[in-house]
């Protein structure tokens, strides 16, 4: 059963997936708030809301090396892959999905930070039943789910981090919100959490 994490929570993917992993799949969902009209009446969905799901590649030193996101769809190297841009949210399950082969991912690099930004500029009042969960892509098991789902004025949030330690793939819920239209604006806060 998948663990929901709370924020700041650290866990090991290979433990809670039962075994090893070869690849992974991070998927972002959400759905824009309903309007509550006249007297919470009359309302309806609200303008379409564009979340972006970006990664950004770290090395040993902290230095990014490569980003995926809706204009990159894949690393350099080709190890992780960006299913592509959902521009409202529309749907169920994943709006945007990014594909990690763990067993690809160049040595040097450490950690894998994971944002949401809202391209569209609308804040997170705008949006409800945010999530962001990491399933195995070989079998399709949700191995952990973050819900994002905290509504106020930020426009963007450091989701996630996806880290090697002592050999193995760990995973950092963060949940660190910030603002701006793409990760470019997030890479200050992301500091902190390398």
């Amino acid at each position: 059963m998948a663990v929901n994490l709370q924020k700041g929570q650290k866990i090991s993917l290979e433990k809670e997936a039962g075994g090893a992993l070869s690849r992974v799949t991070m998927g972002l969902g959400w759905d824009v708030a309903k309007s509550k009209g006249f007297f919470g009446f009359g309302g309806g969905a609200g303008q379409p809301v564009d979340l972006d799901a970006s990664v950004v590649m770290f090395d040993e030193s902290n230095r990014p090396v490569d980003v995926v996101w809706f204009r990159q769809l894949k690393s350099k190297d080709g190890s992780i892959v960006h299913t592509g841009d959902n521009r409202t949210g529309a749907g169920d399950g994943d709006d945007e999905q990014i594909i990690v082969d763990l067993r690809s991912v160049p040595p040097g690099v450490k950690s894998l930070v994971f944002t949401v930004n809202s391209f569209t500029g609308q804040n997170f009042s705008t949006v409800e039943n945010a999530f962001c969960r990491i399933f195995d892509t070989n079998n399709g098991k949700e191995i952990a789910r973050y819900d994002l789902s905290v509504q106020g004025s930020h426009t963007a949030q450091i989701m996630a981090k996806l880290y090697r330690h002592n050999g193995e793939w760990k995973m950092h819920a963060i949940g660190e919100n910030g603002s701006g239209r793409t990760f470019d604006d997030l890479m200050p806060l992301m500091t902190p959490h390398l």
